[in-house]
């Protein structure tokens, strides 16, 4: 199981996400403990930004002034930088997370994980794949805008909810050599693995979510993608899994 979180910083860069994913931002980052620190950075004087406006009033979201002092320079960029590794030395934090698809942050989001603290990545599909690497979990936001929509009955046939079919998991090469490698690393000497051992290995070492596959658990893809043997202990209630690849 992950393990829960006491103090989440969240940084948001509203220049490069839409203040329609903050509610299913805050609600996944809910799940691991208390986004105590939420703050957004842009600069306030522009129109573009007016939609957030109501957003930082309703999740109670600091917002954080930068002007634009040169052209193709973004210190909004800069500031939000700075700020996260301030606050990396000067408080105690257990998880960070960076709403952003720019992978300009790839860098503090390394420095942030080499004191071994996690980092939780929120970007739309486009975000470049080094920051969505270095984080220790990325999601899409348009997943989350989805889930949102979905909750509150809107529909929206551009934000529309897609999960995966097992057919399609099982030819997507990367999350196929994610699976069985953590499978192969967690397995006893039968080959089972225990899916939360599985869980585990997986965030330690990949930036792999099941939502981004339309999956709110991860036992539930392992049963959509059908690669596994399936066991359940009605006692501790755990469930393990073991490679179809293997006989016996």
């Amino acid at each position: 199981m992950t393990k829960k979180e006491d103090h989440i910083a969240l940084f948001i860069d509203c220049d490069n996400i839409s203040h329609k994913a903050i509610e299913g931002i805050i609600n996944e980052l809910s799940k691991y403990g208390i986004v105590n620190i939420r703050q957004a950075y842009g600069n306030w004087t522009k129109d573009n930004l007016k939609n957030w406006e109501e957003k930082l009033l309703e999740f109670a979201i600091k917002p954080i002034q930068q002007f634009d002092y040169s052209k193709n320079k973004n210190a909004t960029d800069i500031l939000m930088t700075i700020d996260a590794i301030d606050l990396l030395h000067t408080k105690h934090i257990d998880a960070f997370a960076f709403a952003t698809s720019d992978s300009d942050f790839t860098p503090v989001v390394m420095r942030v994980q080499a004191e071994g603290i996690k980092v939780f990545g929120f970007g739309e599909k486009k975000t470049p794949k080094p920051f969505m690497a270095a984080c220790s979990q990325f999601i899409f936001t348009e997943k989350l805008m989805a889930t949102s929509n979905k909750q509150a009955g809107e529909e929206n046939p551009s934000e529309a909810p897609v999960r995966k079919s097992g057919k399609e998991m099982r030819q997507d090469t990367w999350l196929v050599n994610v699976l069985r490698n953590a499978v192969d690393h967690t397995m006893d000497e039968y080959g089972w693995a225990n899916l939360a051992d599985v869980g585990t290995y997986i965030n330690n070492s990949t930036s792999f979510s099941p939502i981004n596959y339309g999956y709110k658990k991860l036992s539930n893809l392992i049963r959509e993608i059908d690669l596994f043997d399936i066991a359940f202990d009605e006692v501790s209630k755990q469930m393990s899994i073991r490679d179809k690849r293997l006989k016996g």
